[in-house]
């Protein structure tokens, strides 16, 4: 009688078994770190308003609102994480704003929630995350 190589269903199911292992526990990894890598989206354009708020004061005396910024109201991140809104909305005479983006999409599941930054420079959010940190 000759032998028959091949996989038993056995063998073929304790690899099963250990590959899905394995995707239970990077799959979760993963998303946590996408999630905190897209929180650079949101920053970076709360970074760029504050410096075209500081740009606006210099020349005009007081701060203005998103438009007058040439941005629309309310702003949308480049990659789409985030939606910007400025507080106070219309900045006629205004000496202070605060900036808040707000999460879109998937990037709702941010522990972070929020990131906000005012006219003084102070970096916030509305969450706490023990994933990296949300500035």
């Amino acid at each position: 009688m000759a032998r028959v190589r091949g996989f038993t269903l056995l063998e073929l199911m304790i690899v099963v078994v250990i590959i899905a292992i394995l995707a239970a526990i990077a799959i979760p990894t993963y998303s946590r770190y996408a999630i905190r890598a897209h929180r650079v989206d949101g920053q970076e354009l709360l970074l760029r308003i504050a410096n075209a708020q500081e740009r606006f004061y210099a020349t005009n005396n007081h701060y203005g609102a998103l438009t007058e910024l040439n941005y629309t109201d309310p702003a949308l991140s480049d990659k789409g994480y985030y939606s910007v809104s400025m507080n106070p909305a219309a900045a006629s005479t205004t000496q202070t704003f605060t900036a808040t983006a707000a999460p879109v999409g998937g990037q709702t599941k941010d522990d972070c929630q929020s990131l906000t930054i005012n006219n003084a420079g102070v970096k916030a959010s509305t969450g706490t995350t023990t994933n990296g940190s949300c500035w």
